[in-house]
């Protein structure tokens, strides 16, 4: 058998069982298949996980990053200081409210914001800090917050990638009191199908992010009159059916993760050049996201995602620079060198199978690949 001859291994599959699909059945047998009652339950099951009061379920992590920067102040002509390694999601919401991302550089371990890249980033019209908790590592958020109080500032954190992140020094990744956005599309430790959820700092914070999630309607108001702007960012009962499945197996998923992870680590550990995740250091602990590691210099990143596809191995690049995309370059003159950390994690950078039903096997003949396509061309 060759390795033509193979199922193709994917990068990412999300877990679905009985209990999703009985309560969507429910769902839909109930008729009501948006703001009913599996909103508020799948609210209260999450805020209870993350170990906070106020939870807003909302229709994607990027609705929520809008909705959170829109609660913390955020007005146009603001300049907001934010990380280019994510996912664009982070650095538009920015632009939404016609406002500025201001990137700076990245710790190259974690690979989230330098906390003293962002101090030195800070300007006139800087109104706040947007850390992005890459891969699901919990970025240094004491040191941030050092910052945001000496100058004024508020934080909204992305937490999309980082649910079931725990902090050194003790909260989880999103309940350290600022508004954090979490996503739950089909890639994630949890999934909705799309989705995302936001958690507020107090209960006005919320009342206000549910009333701009479905309209600018308050809670009290007829369906006909509204008080504010507002967005339609609703998640429907049928998604919200899903995330209460999802989080009763999450504790599962997140230990099949950091199964998955470990022996990745074990199978290319050795691999000259090779650059896995960073281990937990300084009491803090990862939610295993994505599996992501950089070729070794020299080798080319994507020369090596199609010769991974000829062993029927899917991969991707992981994650592009915002910087450098041409939207960002055209609308603000960036240019390659600004960020030489980021830019070189980039490049090298590349996503491997990584899902809880991954098998042992399925294991062995990523890393079979890997070591033999990385290791040739090194």
């Amino acid at each position: 058998m060759t390795d033509t001859d193979l199922d193709e291994i994917p990068v990412a599959r999300p877990v679905i069982g009985a209990r999703e699909k009985q309560l969507v059945l429910d769902v839909l047998d109930s008729r009501a298949l948006s703001l009913g009652p599996l909103l508020g339950r799948f609210e209260r099951a999450l805020a209870a996980r993350i170990g906070v009061e106020h939870v807003s379920a909302v229709s994607s992590g990027t609705a929520g990053l809008h909705l959170a920067l829109r609660a913390a102040g955020i007005a146009a002509g603001d300049e907001v200081v934010t990380t280019p390694l994510s996912f664009v999601a982070s650095a538009n919401s920015i632009l939404y409210e016609g406002a500025t991302p201001v990137f700076c550089d990245i710790d190259p371990r974690t690979l989230n914001i330098d906390p003293a890249a962002a101090a030195a980033a800070v300007g006139e019209r800087t109104a706040g800090l947007l850390p992005v908790h890459i891969f699901g590592y919990p970025a240094a958020m004491a040191e941030l917050e050092r910052t945001a109080a000496a100058r004024g500032l508020w934080i909204v954190e992305d937490a999309c990638e980082a649910l079931g992140a725990v902090h050194g020094d003790g909260p989880a990744v999103g309940a350290r009191g600022n508004p954090a956005v979490f996503g739950f599309y089909p890639n994630k430790q949890l999934t909705t199908g799309e989705g995302g959820a936001v958690v507020s700092p107090d209960a006005a914070a919320k009342q206000r992010i549910d009333s701009e999630r479905n309209q600018g309607r308050a809670p009290d108001m007829d369906w006909l009159d509204h008080d504010r702007l507002g967005f339609n960012y609703r998640l429907s009962d049928i998604a919200c059916a899903l995330g209460v499945a999802q989080l009763e197996r999450l504790d599962a998923m997140l230990a099949d993760r950091a199964r998955i992870a470990a022996l990745y680590d074990a199978g290319l550990g050795d691999v000259d050049g090779l650059e896995l995740p960073c281990p937990d250091a300084d009491g803090d602990r990862r939610s295993w996201f994505v599996y992501v590691v950089q070729v070794p210099p020299g080798v080319d990143r994507d020369a090596t995602i199609r010769a991974l596809r000829e062993h029927g191995i899917q991969a991707k690049p992981y994650l592009p620079a915002i910087h450098l995309m041409s939207f960002y370059r055209e609308r603000f003159g960036h240019r390659a060198g600004e960020f030489p950390v980021c830019e070189d994690i980039s490049a090298r950078s590349l996503a491997l199978p990584f899902y809880p039903e991954l098998s042992e096997g399925e294991v062995e003949r990523v890393v079979e690949a890997v070591r033999g396509v990385v290791g040739g061309a090194a």
